[in-house]
């Protein structure tokens, strides 16, 4: 009966049938880099991409190839570490405003979210740096009590506000307890309006329907999302793309467990665990959680598989075909692994996994793609791999040899 399944399912899908996707290339993009740390697409040219490195400078790639920077934050930055210029966010007007929002370690071991702009195709004004100020205290900086753990990552939502994910402050097991306490930005996803202009004094404004914005007191109403150790990389659904939205984060265990957390649009307010629970597992219980319940991640590996969680991307390109399509690519820094999810979105938009499989081999190699730090799209959704010890980019791509017709059946 099995057999007469498959073959029917052959003749429906024209074809040959298929259990597995096609295998996932890398082809080199660019080289030269030093200690990248994200890679993010022009939208003005889609010749061109801005690579960030973690040293403090911008580097603008033309045409794959490297040419002057876009800014230059080396004397600001403090780099080595978990610290240095760690993310990169392009406004969702920056064509016609040339603003773009960058997050770094200062010189003092502090996080800075700085507003810069750009004219013309060039490099950006240095004097157009505008550090946000947080709360009424109009901070221009965000402390760190230590020096690791400061997240880093900037990324628009599909709602045109800013997201920023920050580490927990450092040190082992939050031993403050900072990511489950609300009246500090540390160990949260922070939502804030940057559409204001450049006299508002602050930089930003909170948008009215933040989860926490109505609790008041010490509430910083910034927050988003708490319950987060280390968000190293996230990144949405792009719905341009025919993506749903969702938030997907990468968060970086402490010495057990490396999580993926799925969140659908619009889905704030949650409790991601950290640090009463690694991953799906109790961790340190001497104080409760801020508040129940408490979101499993929706995907998981402990330390035999990885060390450190560098998230990814949902596909929505064409080059690795049908099959790959809403799958969720994502890697291990320490190891150099990849790997894709497959996410079924269910009722209400929660997300289920739906088959893992890793594409390290057929992609060369660790001894390829080396430590991975980040992920890049670009204009038509094709994703690129950050390699952050070879300081390379890489594309990938198709198994050539691989018939167009191909279906996966789960």
């Amino acid at each position: 009966m099995k057999a007469l399944i498959y073959s029917i399912l052959a003749m429906l899908t024209g074809g040959a049938l298929q259990t597995t996707p096609p295998a996932v290339r890398t082809i080199p993009f660019t080289s030269g880099l030093q200690g990248p740390v994200a890679f993010v697409q022009d939208p003005t040219d889609a010749g061109v991409f801005f690579a960030v490195e973690q040293g403090g400078r911008i580097r603008i790639v033309r045409h794959r190839v490297v040419a002057e920077d876009l800014l230059d934050l080396r004397a600001a930055v403090a780099a080595g570490g978990e610290r240095g210029l760690l993310g990169l966010a392009l406004a969702p007007n920056f064509a016609a405003t040339g603003r773009f929002y960058v997050n770094f370690t200062d010189r003092n071991g502090d996080t800075v979210v700085a507003r810069f702009r750009r004219s013309g195709s060039g490099a950006a004004d240095p004097l157009s740096r505008f550090d946000l100020k947080w709360g009424p205290e109009r901070s221009p900086v965000i402390a760190q009590p230590y020096a690791n753990h400061n997240g880093g990552n900037l990324a628009f939502g599909s709602d045109g506000y800013l997201y920023i994910g920050l580490g927990d402050g450092g040190n082992g097991n939050d031993p403050e307890h900072r990511a489950q306490n609300l009246s500090t930005l540390l160990g949260k996803m922070l939502r804030i309006n940057v559409n204001v202009g450049d006299e508002h004094p602050s930089g930003y404004i909170v948008p009215p329907d933040n989860p926490f914005i109505s609790r008041g007191g010490a509430v910083r109403p910034e927050i988003w999302s708490i319950g987060l150790r280390n968000p190293w990389r996230y990144s949405f659904d792009d719905p341009r793309l025919g993506g749903n939205g969702a938030l997907v984060i990468g968060d970086v265990g402490q010495g057990s467990w490396e999580e993926i957390d799925y969140e659908p649009a619009g889905a704030g307010g949650r409790n991601y665990g950290w640090r009463n629970r690694e991953g799906a597992h109790n961790n340190v219980q001497s104080l409760p959680p801020a508040f129940l319940p408490l979101i499993d991640p929706i995907h998981e590996y402990d330390r035999s598989q990885g060390q450190s969680v560098t998230g990814g991307m949902v596909y929505r390109g064409r080059l690795l075909g049908n099959e790959y399509r809403g799958r969720y690519f994502f890697a291990d820094f320490v190891t150099g692994r990849v790997w894709s999810l497959g996410i079924n979105v269910e009722g209400g938009g929660e997300g289920r996994p739906n088959g893992i499989i890793e594409h390290t081999a057929e992609m060369g190699g660790s001894a390829t793609t080396g430590n991975i730090s980040s992920f890049g799209v670009d204009a038509d959704g094709e994703l690129l791999i950050v390699s952050y010890s070879r300081g390379m980019v890489f594309r990938l791509i198709g198994d050539p040899s691989a018939p167009a017709n191909l279906r996966i059946i789960r």
